[in-house]
């Protein structure tokens, strides 16, 4: 049996990234096969703890995960360190007063415990002293269900809400309103307006440094001519060609040599981060954080598949998958104004071919939609089996690159 795991970002109200949710499937054929909740935790746990990292899922952030009054009163969360982990209890569980005293328990000790997918009833205001969050659906809670829950917290200050499932900039305005802390879902992944908004010098520099790399060879010439015309990009390309990423036994000290040294794959790779950090320098870290992932993500399914000529294209398709909420406007205008190989654009924009697949292929994993995922995949000719490693590793080279560019300021 393979283990399949999913996570979905959740944001403060400075749209930082405050935490994950991890959703659990043993398989990418069904939503929920024949499998309880308490199996599926005990699952995860086991996988989080024997079959891969945590940190791997959620870096330095906590996860949220789902339990069942079975395995609350089986400990399992004390398998996996507090600060790691949020307790969500899920809403299919009754408020009684043995699921009091394991929340009271786990309170004592540290950890941070959620009532998921709450709907007020009375009874749950004995559980208030010891949880931390209400976790409600925005979609589809009445309005006058979340007056009620707001109402029922109000002597209790130290509780959040986290509004889940807002997948609109109007729904999160809407939730910020009424007092929401926390959100969780997809809405920073669209454009907040529809609008032109023109390219600075520097990111048409890297968008023509897109082109370029995208091509089957390499216009070396060219490209060295685009870095010695920007003195901070090529300042930039030394820098990471000399970063200890590499472990190079001498010092690189011009551009050419950087270039040679570096390769297509990583120089497309560097351009690629350096681009996406630049133009979305006032978007959620997370939207540039899912666009890594979905690149590298890309380019591994690409490895797999016989169908996909070039998975550097695709690490490129997926990187730029995310572009229209990056630059906050629609994916045909983002791609109007870069210069970019036609295969990529119309894998973006009408949805076609096999570089679009390997990207529904990522939307339908952050959304744990393991059915589409599984049609995808075999439509590519990709092994189910080998997607988890592939995701894994992913989110993996995506928290190195992070760590990379936030450490060292590239998107000034």
């Amino acid at each position: 049996m393979f283990f399949h795991a999913a996570r979905q970002p959740i944001l403060d109200l400075d749209l930082n990234l405050w935490g994950y949710e991890l959703l659990f499937r043993d398989g990418l054929t069904n939503a929920f096969p024949d499998i309880d909740g308490s199996e599926a935790t005990s699952r995860l746990i086991a996988g989080s703890q024997f079959d891969f990292s945590l940190s791997d899922f959620i870096g330095d952030k906590p996860a949220f995960i789902n339990f069942t009054l079975e395995t609350l009163v089986n400990k399992y969360p004390s398998l996996v360190p507090k600060e790691q982990l949020v307790v969500e209890v899920l809403e299919t569980e009754r408020p009684g007063k043995r699921l009091l005293a394991e929340v009271k328990e786990l309170h004592e000790q540290g950890y941070t415990v959620v009532l998921d997918d709450y709907t007020h009833q009375p009874v749950w205001r004995h559980f208030f002293p010891y949880i931390s969050m209400l976790k409600i659906d925005v979609l589809e809670s009445d309005p006058e269900d979340i007056q009620q829950a707001i109402d029922a917290i109000k002597d209790f200050p130290h509780i959040k809400l986290l509004a889940e499932k807002v997948e609109t900039q109007a729904q999160f305005e809407s939730a910020k309103s009424l007092g929401f802390s926390y959100f969780q879902g997809y809405f920073f992944a669209h454009p907040e307006v529809v609008q032109a908004k023109a390219l600075s010098p520097a990111q048409f520099s890297l968008a023509e440094l897109l082109y370029e790399t995208s091509k089957a060879e390499l216009d070396l010439p060219k490209i060295i001519k685009v870095f010695e015309l920007d003195v901070n990009l090529a300042y930039k390309l030394l820098r990471y060609s000399n970063s200890a990423i590499f472990r190079r036994r001498a010092e690189i000290s011009s551009i050419k040599q950087a270039l040679i040294t570096l390769g297509k794959s990583e120089l497309q790779k560097f351009i690629s981060v350096l681009f996406s950090a630049q133009v979305g320098s006032d978007k959620p870290p997370e939207l540039m954080a899912m666009s890594l992932t979905r690149a590298k993500f890309a380019e591994g399914l690409a490895l797999k598949s016989s169908k996909v000529d070039d998975s550097s294209v695709a690490f490129l398709t997926g990187m730029l998958s995310l572009i229209d909420a990056i630059l906050g406007e629609t994916m045909e205008s983002a791609m109007e104004k870069l210069p970019l190989a036609q295969e990529i654009k119309d894998a973006l924009v009408q949805q076609e071919g096999p570089l679009a697949r390997l990207v529904e292929i990522a939307r339908s994993y952050e959304t744990s939609n393991w059915e589409a995922s599984a049609l995808q995949l075999e439509s590519l000719g990709i092994e189910e089996a080998a997607v988890p490693e592939i995701y894994q590793s992913s989110l993996q080279w995506s928290n190195a690159q992070m760590e990379y560019v936030l450490s060292n300021e590239v998107v000034k």
